[in-house]
């Protein structure tokens, strides 16, 4: 029989391998994610494994080929929700760097806030804008705008970087529609609109303590911008020269309000049909006005062009516009400058699939289920028993969703039916910022900021995994403190 504790003993060893793999041996990030996750799986005590087979089946495998099966299933999986919006990201921040665009939305941030508050800009507009958008999606398309920034300022690469990853990241873990603090709202039976409420407000004085976090890190780690096919000097245009302030944010705006409407249709479908009690007044209002039949039709279109590929797609096709009729670039032209960033984007895609396997074949070994049964019946109080848990569980399998989705199903039969002292919403905030602590190489957003930022290994985790910790930790003392100073019971 195995021991409760083997599947630890599994994480320990897959990630000393990693570490070895990649800082000593200097293995190349994707070779090494890949034996980590061969390791993580040789280890694990299985007779063998059943994998979803491309039909939809499911097939039983002898236990080291359905290692390998699994694998190539976490990459895969992984490949598909990310690729098409990398691959057309890329193309995006392609064209905004090469038309002026991004110069021209940079020359606008440093002339309403100045040099020494664009930080700060980039900071609060991620932390909007990333309301309704999947972190990875969001820092592609902010990614452009640091590193014009950047061009622009000569300095503070890595604090415009950090920036965005600050404001996307409070948001992911705290605001639906995100799909970890939707599986948190329903398990933990809270009120949709309180939740986004409670979110959003919850993590301003944690954003501002990652602003303070971001400029502290700046100030010690000089990043360069190492982006091999953009100048490291920008060249003085006039304004003339460059596009129309419209025309150079639009490829960036308009995916977001695409994936935003997508969103807030949901939102009303969700708020609408709720069982009593939990529907939300102008959701219902809004929902019974158009009809039933209407509002599908409509959320049919709705959901499709704010799918985020093609409104991905959408912008990417814009930019390209814009590029060819701001520079007179011909079709030949243009497909010759579209072949490197799709070249770069596919080393990222196969780095990133990697290590969202990594993160699944821990998941697949129990590690997450092991971290649930020996945190059972821990006499602790529950705002932090909530965050440690959905923390080692974020850190010991990747993803902040699956941290999410675990603890808050976890947690949620201890709550019972008599009073903590203070509302539920705080154990939602908890969980949620457990699951940012600590993002490294199993989570594929460490490798989307990684390889987009221009960021190594050793540097993203000196910077993006030390900011996710401080984000984490300054979220639970909020959260605890704001448990105590206002309950809301």
């Amino acid at each position: 029989m195995q021991s409760p504790w083997w599947p630890f003993v599994v994480l320990f060893v897959s990630v000393c391998f990693i570490i070895a793999a990649i800082s000593l041996w200097r293995m190349h990030a994707f070779v090494a994610l890949l034996l980590a996750s061969l390791v993580a799986g040789a280890l694990t005590s299985k007779e063998s494994w059943a994998v979803v087979g491309k039909d939809g089946k499911e097939v039983v495998y002898p236990h080291l080929v359905g290692v390998i099966e699994q694998i190539s299933k976490g990459l895969g999986d992984t490949a598909r929700d990310i690729a098409v919006s990398i691959a057309l990201a890329s193309i995006i921040g392609m064209c905004l760097m090469e038309s002026g665009a991004a110069d021209k939305v940079v020359r606008r941030f440093l002339v309403v806030f100045g040099q020494k508050r664009a930080g700060w800009a980039l900071l609060w507009s991620t932390y909007v804008l990333s309301i309704p958008i999947f972190f990875d999606t969001m820092f592609m398309l902010m990614v452009p705008l640091a590193k014009a920034l950047r061009l622009r300022t000569g300095k503070d690469y890595l604090l415009y970087i950090l920036c965005v990853c600050t404001g996307g990241m409070i948001t992911h873990g705290l605001t639906i529609p995100h799909p970890g603090p939707l599986a948190m709202v329903d398990n933990l039976k809270i009120d949709t609109g309180f939740s986004l409420a409670a979110g959003l407000v919850g993590g301003l004085i944690p954003a501002v303590i990652g602003y303070v976090v971001c400029v502290w890190l700046n100030a010690r780690i000089e990043i360069p911008l190492r982006d091999a096919h953009l100048s490291t000097e920008v060249e003085e245009k006039p304004e003339s020269s460059l596009p129309s302030f419209f025309w150079s944010i639009l490829p960036v705006i308009l995916p977001i309000v695409l994936i935003g409407i997508s969103s807030l249709f949901k939102v009303i479908k969700d708020g609408a049909t709720a069982p009593d009690g939990r529907q939300i007044a102008w959701c219902v209002s809004f929902y019974q006005s158009m009809g039933e039949d209407n509002f599908t039709n409509v959320r049919g279109l709705v959901d499709f062009f704010g799918h985020k590929n093609i409104a991905l797609l959408i912008g990417a096709g814009l930019s390209i516009w814009v590029l060819a009729r701001q520079c007179g670039f011909g079709l030949e032209k243009l497909e010759q400058l579209v072949g490197p960033p799709l070249e770069t984007a596919g080393m990222i895609i196969l780095i990133t699939s990697a290590g969202g396997a990594f993160g699944g074949m821990l998941r697949t070994a129990g590690v997450g289920d092991a971290v649930k049964a020996a945190a059972a019946g821990q006499a602790i109080n529950l705002i932090l028993l909530s965050f440690i848990v959905s923390a080692v569980i974020r850190i010991a399998q990747g993803s902040a969703t699956v941290a999410m989705l675990t603890t808050s199903a976890m947690i949620a039969p201890m709550l019972g039916t008599e009073s903590l002292g203070y509302h539920h919403v705080y154990i939602y905030l908890a969980i949620g910022y457990g699951a940012m602590t600590c993002s490294w190489m199993n989570d594929s957003g460490f490798w989307v900021v990684s390889r987009l930022s221009g960021m190594t290994q050793r540097e993203t985790l000196k910077t993006w995994s030390v900011l996710s910790i401080c984000l984490a930790v300054s979220g639970l003392v909020v959260t605890m403190i704001a448990s105590k100073l206002l309950p809301l019971v």
